[in-house]
């Protein structure tokens, strides 16, 4: 399952022959703002971007990329042979959701794939999470589960907020569950590599596995989910917020919206005059600012 855009980086000393060649594709040409410019034709359309990103677009993508695209201008066939291109080196990937969800839990998940086991992911589709529709993502986690050795700690905001209160801060709250997670899958699997989808300075996850006593080599990395493992935990993770939101509203007698905009804060004042205060320990990360909006009748 490929995604329904490509994006590249290009150079743009490189958008003059770009430009020439789609015009000699048939391409009509545009220049919308903040573009070099944009190229539509039936099937397909290819937008550069000042920045030097290259977004193409349309149910004909995948041969002007394969053929054209990567051949002649990137000179690399990610697109077209993601295998060849994989880090199948057997690890644990590391990811969280929901930290910043007024409403329902924070999740973290740990997943571990073997050489074989990171090719299936590319061939499932897996991709970082926030570009996956809800949907996809409950039928893909359905599949990581049944397949994969992994690990999910789900905080609903009752424990959340009571861990919160020890740890008077998120970040070493996060450390904590995440080297739970990867303790208990380390135990389980005898991997002892793991990648990290970086949440603050490196050293805090450092001290966790320490503290720990876990021998593990962890890598962080900022956008880790590029690493297919890191993007199945983020999957796994994802799903198991979902499923808790679902959970809390179904409790609540009413939809729990994601985020912490003023459709949560709308929704938040709508529970409380229906449930009293009290009712936020249970379904609300009560440190949150969108705390004080949700309780201030001046709000």
């Amino acid at each position: 399952m490929k995604s329904a855009c490509f994006t590249a980086k290009i150079d743009l000393s490189l958008s003059e022959k770009l430009k020439a060649d789609l015009l000699s594709q048939g391409f009509e040409l545009l220049k919308p703002p903040y573009t070099v410019f944009s190229a539509k034709k039936t099937g397909i359309s290819c937008t550069l971007y000042e920045s030097g990103s290259l977004v193409v677009q349309g149910k004909d993508k995948d041969s002007f990329i394969e053929f054209y695209l990567e051949p002649e201008l990137l000179q690399e066939f990610h697109f077209s042979h993601p295998q060849a291109h994989l880090d199948v080196s057997p690890h644990i990937g590391m990811d969280e959701a929901g930290k910043g969800d007024f409403f329902g839990p924070l999740c973290i998940a740990a997943l571990f794939a073997d050489s074989d086991g990171i090719r299936r992911l590319s061939s499932l589709g897996v991709c970082d999470s926030k570009r996956l529709s809800d949907e996809t993502i409950r039928k893909l986690a359905e599949k990581l589960r049944a397949t994969y050795p992994f690990t999910v700690i789900r905080l609903f905001p009752q424990k959340y907020n009571e861990l919160y209160g020890k740890f008077k801060n998120l970040n070493r709250l996060m450390a904590w569950a995440h080297t739970a997670a990867l303790a208990e899958l380390v135990q389980k699997t005898g991997c002892k590599e793991a990648i990290l989808d970086q949440f603050a300075e490196a050293t805090l996850m450092e001290r966790a596995i320490e503290q720990k006593k876990l021998s593990v080599n962890l890598q962080q990395r900022t956008k880790g989910e590029e690493d297919l493992v890191v993007a199945a935990a983020s999957i796994l993770a994802r799903s198991a917020f979902l499923d808790g939101m679902d959970a809390l509203s179904q409790d609540v007698g009413m939809t729990l919206p994601k985020g912490a905009s003023a459709q949560v804060i709308s929704a938040g004042k709508r529970l409380v005059a229906k449930n009293g205060r009290e009712i936020l320990e249970k379904t609300a990360k009560t440190h949150f600012k969108t705390m004080n909006d949700v309780t201030n009748p001046d709000h």
